[in-house]
């Protein structure tokens, strides 16, 4: 049965729209009428589809699934990087602005391609951010990836914040399909905008990242009766700090917080958040096993990628993932301090740049914080720090100093301190 099919069958109502947003609606039955940009692709082929979640992207994504094909999702926020995953991820196709473009007659000898191949399966190629190197070409047996959502899970109308090209949004599609849900692409992906669709469309599950949730802690627009419909709200793809999190929790008391935590090679994993103002989490879910060893978190999964197209294999013998996270641990409970390929070394003491970025952030009018190792002739590494100001707020540099030096060791101790904007990704996530 095709996937199409099947998600007819299990909706109550194909005529039903579910997704709403940017002054249209979307049902199963008008993906229907949608023009098939797939005719000519062949099992097996690697198609990068440039779209987002409306009827011609969603519509090629569907098919594509159903023709076997292996798809890389892509948007148009990072053109930039695009020739540069054509290559890596071996496309033989490309779709965008509705046209099909054929890059290669015969598909590229790749192993992990044709072991996927030869299972008939379709597959799924994602990209990893790239923060600390070229981006890494993520495969996974897309027909694995879809089989957790055979159980059925209660029905939200959810805010399309995470993109096309994320796992997280495309966790969010289709959870929305094969559960009856609705989503909500934002006018924007800004505060006032994302606030405002909340409010219009009666949204009830915002996931997002930390980075976001800091700018709408400090935008004003929030208070216990602002966002009536909002239930939950999940984050999660970097670090959270205390501070944030809670604010958002005293501005709105009604709304219930999760942490996600989920990496592209590893797939969607449960967790398990200890109180909706804490860090704490468990990780699991069937299938899924985690263990710390020398403070870093490992986890092994069966609905794993199969490994990188342009890099070699990350798990060890055993199949175990080493996340480079670093955690603390309170029994079962653990909490993510920092990045171990982050630590900054100074002088033969470690600082985590989460500790100095936390610092800095409960300073007042500080919205946004950077902070990263600078080679250093005496010490080896300094630290130095950026951070962005609330929006009307002018920051004393001097007074941000003197503040960071009575909260933080002398080795963490910022030596270079600037006021500017805190740069983000297409997936607001801080780079």
């Amino acid at each position: 049965m095709s996937l199409y099919r099947d998600l007819c069958l299990r909706s109550a109502d194909p005529e039903r729209p579910f997704l709403l947003g940017q002054g249209q609606s979307l049902s199963l039955a008008d993906i229907a009428q949608a023009p098939d940009l797939c005719a000519g692709i062949a099992p097996g082929d690697v198609v990068a589809l440039v779209g987002d979640f409306d009827a011609p992207g969603i519509r090629a994504l569907l098919a594509l699934v159903d023709a076997k094909a292996i798809v890389m999702p892509l948007t148009s926020a990072n053109y930039t990087q695009h020739e540069y995953c054509f290559a890596a991820g071996h496309a033989d196709v490309v779709i965008a602005d509705g046209k099909v473009t054929r890059r290669q007659k015969k598909q590229s000898k790749q192993l992990l391609l044709d072991q996927l191949r030869s299972l008939g399966h379709a597959g799924l190629l994602l990209f990893s951010s790239g923060s600390t190197g070229s981006p890494k070409a993520i495969l996974h047996d897309f027909e694995k990836f879809l089989a957790r959502y055979a159980t059925p899970r209660p029905a939200w109308t959810t805010l399309g914040f995470l993109l096309f090209d994320h796992i997280g949004g495309l966790n969010t599609l289709f959870h929305t399909l094969f559960n009856n849900g609705r989503v909500v692409r934002p006018t924007a992906r800004t505060v006032t905008a994302v606030f405002e669709d909340i409010r219009d469309y009666g949204v009830q599950l915002l996931p997002t990242t930390p980075t976001f949730l800091r700018m709408l802690a400090h935008s004003g627009l929030l208070d216990a009766e602002a966002l009536p419909s909002l239930r939950l709200i999940t984050y999660g793809t970097e670090q959270m700090d205390q501070n944030t999190l809670s604010a958002i929790a005293d501005l709105l008391p009604q709304v219930d917080i999760r942490q996600t935590y989920g990496m592209s090679e590893l797939g969607i994993l449960r967790v398990r958040t200890r109180k909706r103002d804490e860090l704490w989490i468990q990780i699991g879910g069937e299938g899924v096993e985690s263990r710390v060893q020398d403070h870093e978190l490992h986890i092994r999964a069966e609905n794993r990628m199969l490994g990188y197209l342009n890099a070699p294999s990350p798990f060890d013998a055993e199949g175990w993932f080493n996340t480079r996270d670093m955690v603390e641990t309170d029994g079962s409970w653990l909490r993510i301090v920092g990045r171990a390929d982050s630590v900054i070394n100074v002088g033969g003491l470690k600082v985590l740049p989460a500790e100095v970025e936390n610092t800095a952030l409960s300073f007042s009018g500080v919205s946004l914080a950077r902070a990263e190792g600078v080679p250093n002739p005496l010490t080896g590494m300094h630290v130095e720090l950026l951070c962005q100001a609330e929006e009307g707020v002018e920051i004393a540099v001097e007074a941000l100093r003197k503040y960071l030096k009575s909260q933080l060791p002398p080795h963490a101790r910022p030596l270079r301190i600037r006021i500017g904007k805190v740069p983000m990704g297409h997936r607001f996530k801080r780079l």
